[in-house]
């Protein structure tokens, strides 16, 4: 990691279930970040594809309603292939603008979606990816399970790169795997607007003895066409996500927001030292680990249903 480096957190919102139209924003707000001398910028969780809140996909239990399938169709259509065009483009304004880009999308996966999260290098392009565990109460009806074999924390000029997709940060062994990479730039896309999520990151970066870069849509009802069938409200200022996107330090001190109720871009500098200095009194995969009473098994092999 450099000695000090400057980071952005997007506070935006999707085009809803328009791809192309998502990737053009991306690229502003990369070009933007970029133009604040950022050397690294993080997206919320599913900008590039959609997070459908407040749709049913009409399933109630022990059925599903033809209208449902249409929703999914549409939800599907807007979601993208780790190959297209849209990945393509970012890959290129990383390049161009010299910043590093972690950007929640849905995925296309077969016919499944999976919620994922992809880290592109400004130099070597697209270096992993990472598909969401476990998602959480009806994203299951609409996203895979993601596996054991994308858990990798990234190396890159910038430090160790790493992501926890909202519900995951709550998954205690799930984040001991993050520590013991050694995980410095902990990304938390989200779509968590809640008060109890930002004590839920103060921790994280206390436990980890790392920066979280926790990152939120401004989402309103209006952002999505008359069609979308939302059961939350009709009112196109009703406001579906309120950010509080939020900048942590290894202390767990707030460096920068949280912002709530408007789209915004948060920065901060980031100086390595700071995380050396942290893990004096802890270190929770080091001298605070007790490896003879206490272990986390991991499981990094990709389940296929058909070998």
């Amino acid at each position: 990691m450099k000695p000090e480096i400057r980071v952005a957190v997007v506070q935006d919102s999707s085009v809803p279930f328009d791809a192309a139209a998502t990737t053009q924003k991306c690229l502003r707000l990369i070009e933007e970040a970029s133009g604040e001398a950022a050397e690294l910028v993080v997206f919320p969780e599913a900008f590039l594809g959609t997070y459908p809140k407040g749709m049913t996909f009409d399933a109630p239990v022990g059925t599903r309603l033809p209208e449902g399938r249409d929703d999914y169709l549409r939800y599907y259509d807007g979601a993208i292939d780790m190959a297209g065009p849209e990945l393509a483009e970012i890959e290129k304004s990383a390049g161009d603008n010299n910043v590093f880009v972690v950007i929640g999308i849905i995925e296309r996966g077969g016919a499944t979606l999976y919620c994922t999260v992809v880290f592109i290098d400004p130099v070597r392009g697209i270096i992993g990816k990472r598909r969401k565990l476990m998602p959480t109460g009806s994203e299951r009806l609409v996203w895979g399970f993601g596996d054991g074999s994308t858990l990798d924390v990234v190396d890159c000029s910038l430090g160790k790169v790493g992501a926890v997709i909202c519900w995951e940060n709550y998954m205690p062994a799930l984040r001991a795997v993050m520590y013991d990479q050694g995980i410095e730039l902990y990304c938390a896309p989200t779509a968590d607007s809640r008060d109890t999520w930002l004590p839920s990151m103060q921790h994280i970066a206390m436990e980890g003895r790392c920066y979280v870069l926790s990152a939120c849509q401004y989402l309103r009802r209006g952002d999505f066409d008359d069609e979308y069938r939302c059961v939350l409200s009709d009112d196109p200022d009703y406001v579906l996500m309120r950010g509080g996107s939020v900048i942590v330090g290894p202390l767990g001190e707030v460096v920068a927001g949280p912002i709530f109720d408007r789209s915004c871009v948060i920065y901060a500098n980031i100086d390595r030292a700071s995380l050396v200095k942290s893990k004096l009194d802890f270190d929770a995969v080091g001298h605070y680990a007790r490896p003879d009473v206490l272990s986390v098994r991991v499981d990094r092999e990709a389940k296929k249903p058909v070998l």
